[in-house]
């Protein structure tokens, strides 16, 4: 599946500094994409959720909230899919070993779950750059009754 993330041509991407209310523009960015290519309402959620999480985790965990590094975030249509791709210039994570945040001694705790919600709510989730890199699939097509 790595190839997902390297056959990416942007449709349309962003950069911008790792500070926490930069996250706007990605916001402004997956608004702007789901218009323009007519996401239906029941993926939006979904992908505003998955996005935001790995934007966020991107500025706080891959750029440590250093504003002299960047994040880049850009989105592809491919077939009848949506495409988008985060990336931060940090030294990336192990994202094959991270604590099930649904373990009874995890529950409490109030960091672990963006990426687990990213693999819950997109259709495919790809990591590279050793996690600095994140791609995640969504459908363009309703969800069938």
């Amino acid at each position: 599946m790595a190839a997902l993330i390297e056959e990416l041509e942007f449709t349309q991407r962003i950069d911008f500094p790792a500070k926490a209310e930069n996250i706007a523009l990605a916001e402004k960015l997956i608004d702007e994409a789901c218009t323009k290519h007519k996401v239906h309402e029941s993926h939006y959620g979904n992908i505003l959720i998955a996005l935001t999480e790995a934007v966020n985790n991107a500025i706080h965990h891959g750029n440590a909230l250093d504003p002299s590094r960047s994040v880049t975030v850009g989105y592809e249509v491919k077939d009848d899919r949506i495409i988008f791709m985060v990336q931060d210039q940090g030294p990336g994570f192990d994202y094959e070993h991270l604590p099930d945040p649904t373990d009874p001694q995890n529950i409490e705790k109030p960091h672990g779950r963006g990426v687990f919600l990213m693999r819950a709510l997109a259709d495919s989730v790809e990591f590279s750059d050793n996690g600095a890199t994140v791609a995640m699939a969504f459908s363009l097509q309703p969800v069938s009754e």
